[in-house]
């Protein structure tokens, strides 16, 4: 089945940067998330793409959502690709592009498609944005569409931490280094 605006697309297994199997099952049930498909990784139109979604993660974050990455590229290159860019988000690889197949992500002229998706938390497609050339466009249009999604959200009732949460300090985003991260490159795909 087609993946487009207002539908909740099939389910799929990918292995991710860390070698861990996601879901789209998983995603579903958190709140909103983004899938964006890219065409390769360390390539420059796809680097720039990929680093300004690492940096306006923050914002992501604070609109509650969670953001993915998808390509062919095999997941050993996606490990190289995140820790060169310093990447905060988890790298799908889809191999043999059968995710691609699935859900009959458009083609980009001679590249495979870029392509971003942004799902409320029952994993409902909201907005679907293609564009080979557009490559920060995709964030600015996902973050845009999830904040909306996050404003529509009831807001979730005060909880305390539990005493084991206090005890812990459990930061789970933890602050990045100081160490600057690659710049994207200047020149697009």
């Amino acid at each position: 089945m087609a993946a487009r605006v207002g539908v909740i697309p099939a389910d799929f297994e990918l292995k991710d940067d860390q070698d861990a199997t996601v879901r789209f099952s998983d995603m579903k049930g958190k709140g909103p998330f983004v899938i964006y498909f890219y065409p390769k990784d360390d390539t420059p139109g796809c680097t720039k793409e990929a680093c300004s979604f690492r940096d306006s993660h923050e914002a992501f974050i604070k609109a509650g959502a969670v953001v993915y990455g998808v390509s062919s590229d095999s997941v050993k290159k996606h490990v190289e690709f995140k820790k060169q860019y310093r990447l905060p988000f988890s790298l799908l690889s889809d191999e043999g592009n059968k995710l691609r197949k699935l859900w009959e992500v458009p083609r980009g002229g001679l590249f495979p498609g870029r392509v971003t998706y942004v799902f409320d938390k029952e994993g409902k497609i909201h907005l679907m944005f293609e564009g080979v050339m557009k490559n920060t466009e995709h964030m600015e249009k996902a973050l845009e569409m999830v904040q909306k999604l996050a404003a529509e959200m009831p807001a979730p009732a005060d909880v305390a931490p539990s005493s084991e949460e206090a005890k812990e300090g459990g930061d789970e985003n933890p602050k990045p280094s100081d160490e600057e991260p690659a710049p994207a490159p200047e020149q697009s795909e």
